[in-house]
């Protein structure tokens, strides 16, 4: 039986891609992203030589780039996972809903931030407050991508893979409104 595919949200040619309606054009390919999760793992690998960090996950978005990471890091450490929400659309929503907390005790731990993308950083200033009430020995913060020009906040990002202009990107868990977050590259929108 042939199956119609068009009716599916992401279409993908040669030039660019649509997602839910939108254009897309290809920004980061999937060797530069796996280039820069290496620069990252080998330098938490020397920062965290001697330690156990526990890592929280920011959900849906970093569950890629936490994934590549993992694999590459050789220290001994843990991983958890926190959901988060505060965009609809393209755009932030200016509040942040937390659908999944932490459910480790974070007293007294290295504690490491897994974030995808970091841009006006109201969600990862958030949740940064909450997870410094519970006492961890030290909290680090790692995005790979970073939009300096959308950062309305003052805390410093610890690890950062790629700083990007602020434009809104789909690809390696990053989504519109749900899709696209399947695509092995990255892709930015088209005005």
């Amino acid at each position: 039986m042939l199956q119609n595919f068009t009716t599916f949200a992401v279409f993908i040619s040669m030039q660019s891609i649509q997602v839910n309606g939108k254009s897309f054009a290809k920004y980061l390919d999937s060797s530069t992203i796996d280039n820069v999760v290496d620069g990252i793992a080998k330098q938490i690998n020397s920062d965290y030589k001697d330690q156990k960090p526990l890592f929280i996950a920011v959900l849906n978005g970093s569950f890629m780039f936490a994934s590549d990471l993992f694999k590459k890091l050789t220290i001994e450490c843990e991983i958890s996972f926190v959901k988060l929400s505060s965009y609809t659309g393209t755009s932030s929503t200016g509040s942040v809903q937390q659908l999944i907390g932490v459910g480790q005790n974070l007293e007294g731990r290295e504690v490491i931030v897994i974030e995808d993308i970091v841009d006006t950083g109201l969600t990862l200033g958030k949740l940064r407050v909450e997870l410094q009430n519970q006492h961890p020995k030290s909290l680090k913060l790692l995005t790979l991508l970073f939009k300096p020009g959308a950062f309305a906040e003052t805390y410093p990002i610890d690890y950062v893979g790629l700083e990007i202009p602020n434009d809104f990107i789909v690809g390696y868990g990053l989504d519109y409104d749900g899709f696209g977050r399947n695509l092995p590259d990255i892709y930015s929108i088209v005005k």
